[in-house]
């Protein structure tokens, strides 16, 4: 099949990101001593040209690259939404970095690719793209998760999240095979193509693979039972890169759950949907139990950001553009509320360094009310109490689950919620009701920047939530033409 410049401009903001991931490392080589700064710099602005570049391709749908690579309505939301998280992650990890001196020009850069492979993971139309674009983001978040090569806990992140993720990685690969294998293609329409002609149903092996690909995808999006890595590197590696495991990685994963679920086995829905339901039931219980007993605050993100996925999963068990519409609702919400949540944990530094206990929050209320306050909003958020934009994450997710007759997900699916906001409002009864602590050191402008403009948009999201809403509707309904 040949190609012309039209089949590449299709993939210019992927294009472009390779182009400047490779300039970035070049610069930061030849600049040496003093790169840092201005490569992380250079790297926002380059991650915000790639967005402005998803923005201007107007969605229309379209495929290249012999069918490896679809762009589409779905797609843009979703890469945005991966780009702006990935932008805001280098932003916060400027100042910690230089502070902990671990400030060195290679970090934007990991970023960057990372944030390649996430955009080639979004727009996958084929198992082999697929599995390009998650090895691409993979193989840069197991370096960043290391980061820290001075800290024994850093280190030890690192090898536990790469020893897992090439056990997942290995998982997701024999689950492509087999699909290949029963399917004799790996590009989804073929596939979809496939399954609609068999006339005796899917095959066994089919759902073999099947079963194989959901456990792949399990591990990077950090559900249940494949979640066991998500605590240690959650807490053993740098704030901000905890920040940023928590938001863009999780976006570009449920994108390609839902792609990979809802295009080529959209007829299996009956098959996949019930294992969808027993991961997300999973997800939701775990997270809401296992954060109780946690003194760790980057511990206790960790176990909130299994269940959040938990419940991002009502909506893809739905099956439904609707579903669909409420899982983007959802994420969308959850990426600006722990954006936030994470501006105020790399907030929490006193003169001897960086503390993440939680009971260093006590009597927070009254020696920085403002912090306190937007603290407050976000874990109630989290917790799911209205008017706050969490609420209307989960409302989404919850009435599409209700429209799709999985009444059993939703009710269980509420309970969990009740249960997690015990830890939401303990943090918040530690800061305005306990006897106070050591205070923190002034925050810096970014981060308040960054954590008073998530504030304002979870504490008034009710009041206009129109184009998000619209956009999500959108988004949803390309994935289902």
């Amino acid at each position: 099949m040949t190609m012309d410049l039209h089949d590449f401009s299709i993939a210019l903001p992927e294009i472009f990101l390779a182009l400047a991931s490779m300039a970035l490392l070049m610069f930061g080589v030849y600049k040496g001593k003093g790169a840092t700064k201005p490569v992380s710099w250079m790297a926002t602005i380059s991650l915000i040209i790639a967005a402005v570049l998803v923005l201007l391709g107007n969605g229309n749908s379209a495929v290249t690259f012999n069918g490896l690579f679809q762009v589409d309505v779905f797609g843009s939301f979703m890469k945005v939404l991966a780009l702006g998280a990935s932008a805001l992650a280098i932003i916060m990890s400027m100042d910690f970095n230089a502070r902990e001196r671990i400030d060195r020009f290679e970090f934007p850069v990991l970023i960057v690719i990372a944030a390649l492979g996430m955009l080639l993971m979004i727009s996958a139309n084929d198992l082999m793209s697929l599995y390009l674009g998650i090895e691409l983001m993979s193989l840069s978040l197991y370096v960043t998760a290391a980061f820290r090569r001075d800290s024994l806990r850093s280190t030890e992140a690192g090898l536990k999240y790469f020893v897992l993720g090439a056990l997942s990685s290995g998982m997701l690969l024999y689950g492509c095979s087999l699909i290949y294998g029963f399917t004799g293609t790996t590009n989804f329409d073929l596939i979809a193509q496939s399954i609609t002609e068999g006339h005796d149903g899917p095959n066994i092996g089919l759902l073999i693979g099947l079963v194989f690909l959901v456990a792949g995808l399990c591990f990077k999006v950090s559900a249940v039972p494949f979640h066991m890595w998500t605590p240690d590197v959650y807490e053993g590696v740098p704030t901000p890169v905890t920040a940023f495991f928590a938001a863009a990685p999780k976006v570009a994963g449920m994108a390609l759950f839902m792609r990979a679920f809802l295009t080529p086995f959209g007829d299996m829905v009956d098959q996949w949907q019930q294992i969808i339901v027993f991961v997300s039931i999973l997800s939701m219980v775990l997270g809401a139990f296992a954060a109780i007993n946690q003194k760790n605050i980057k511990r206790l993100m960790a176990y909130s950001s299994i269940g959040h996925i938990g419940y991002a999963l009502v909506g893809l068990a739905a099956g439904t553009e609707e579903g669909v519409k409420g899982v983007l609702i959802y994420l969308t919400i959850y990426v600006v509320m722990n954006i936030g949540t994470f501006a105020i944990i790399l907030s929490m530094r006193q003169k001897d360094g960086m503390v993440e206990d939680i009971s260093q929050l006590a009597g927070l209320g009254k020696s920085r009310p403002m912090m306190a306050f937007l603290l407050m909003i976000f874990m109630f958020s989290l917790a799911g109490i209205p008017p706050l934009a969490g609420f209307f994450g989960k409302f989404y997710v919850f009435v599409a689950a209700i429209n799709a007759g999985l009444y059993a997900l939703a009710i269980i699916g509420l309970l969990a919620s009740v249960v997690g906001a015990f830890y939401y409002i303990r943090i918040v009864k530690i800061m305005y009701f306990d006897d106070e602590a050591e205070g923190f050191e002034p925050l810096t402008k970014t981060l308040a920047v960054i954590m008073g403009a998530s504030g304002v948009f979870t504490m008034l999201f009710f009041v206009y939530p129109a184009p998000l809403l619209a956009g999500a509707a959108s988004a949803a309904g390309a994935l289902f033409q």
